[in-house]
C-alpha cells in the first residue's frame, strides 16, 4: 500500500523534480511568448515539460496540438501536475486532447458571458472606462472661463486636471485654447 505522502498530488515544480525552470512574462492569451520559444528550442531527448495546468500554456486546441507536436519531435514528454496526466503515454495523450477541448470550450463560454454582460450595461446606460474626472457643471464653468481669458494651464490647475484636459473640452466646444 503506498503510503500517505505518495498518494498527496504534487504542487510545485521543485517538488516535482524539475531541474530547470521557465517562467512566461506574457499573457498566455499572447501568440509572442518568448520563453515558451526558447524553453521549446532547447528540448532534448528524454526531457518531460511540466506544467502546473495545461491552459497556462495554450490559447486553443489548436495551439496545444501544435505545442504537444513540438515536444514530440524533440523527443521529450509533457505532464501536466494538476490533472496528473502525460503524454508519455497513449492514454494520456488522448486525456491531454481532451482537456484541450474542454478548456478552448472553457474560454469560449467566458468570452460569451463577458460580452454578454458588457452588452447589457450598455443597454441599461453604462460604458465603460474611467469615470469623467469633471462634473458637466465644471466643464461648462471651463468653458466659461476659457472665454473670459485664463490660459489653458492656469485653469488646469485651478481644477486639478492636465491642461490637454482643458484643451480637450475647448476643442470639443469649438474654441481656440491658449
Amino acid at each position: 500500500m503506498a503510503s500517505r505522502e505518495a498518494r498527496r498530488p504534487v504542487c510545485g515544480a521543485k517538488a516535482a523534480g524539475c531541474k530547470r525552470l521557465a517562467e512566461e512574462r506574457a499573457s498566455g492569451g499572447r501568440w509572442d511568448r518568448p520563453e515558451l520559444d526558447r524553453l521549446l528550442g532547447e528540448l532534448e531527448e528524454g526531457d518531460i515539460v511540466v506544467v502546473r495546468k495545461p491552459d497556462r500554456l495554450m490559447r486553443s486546441l489548436k495551439d496545444l496540438l501544435l505545442i504537444l507536436e513540438k515536444i514530440e519531435a524533440a523527443g521529450a514528454g509533457f505532464c501536466s501536475l494538476t490533472e496528473a496526466i502525460g503524454t508519455t503515454t497513449t492514454a494520456g495523450r488522448m486525456m491531454m486532447r481532451m482537456l484541450g477541448s474542454f478548456a478552448e470550450f472553457e474560454r469560449a463560454i467566458v468570452r460569451e458571458r463577458t460580452m454578454a454582460g458588457l452588452q447589457a450595461a450598455r443597454e441599461r446606460g453604462r460604458k465603460g472606462g474611467r469615470r469623467p474626472k469633471l462634473t458637466s457643471d465644471q466643464r461648462s464653468e471651463i468653458i466659461g472661463m476659457l472665454n473670459d481669458g485664463p490660459p489653458a494651464a492656469e485653469i488646469a490647475r485651478i481644477f486639478r486636471v492636465h491642461r490637454a484636459t482643458v484643451r480637450r473640452i475647448g476643442a470639443q466646444t469649438k474654441m481656440n485654447v491658449r
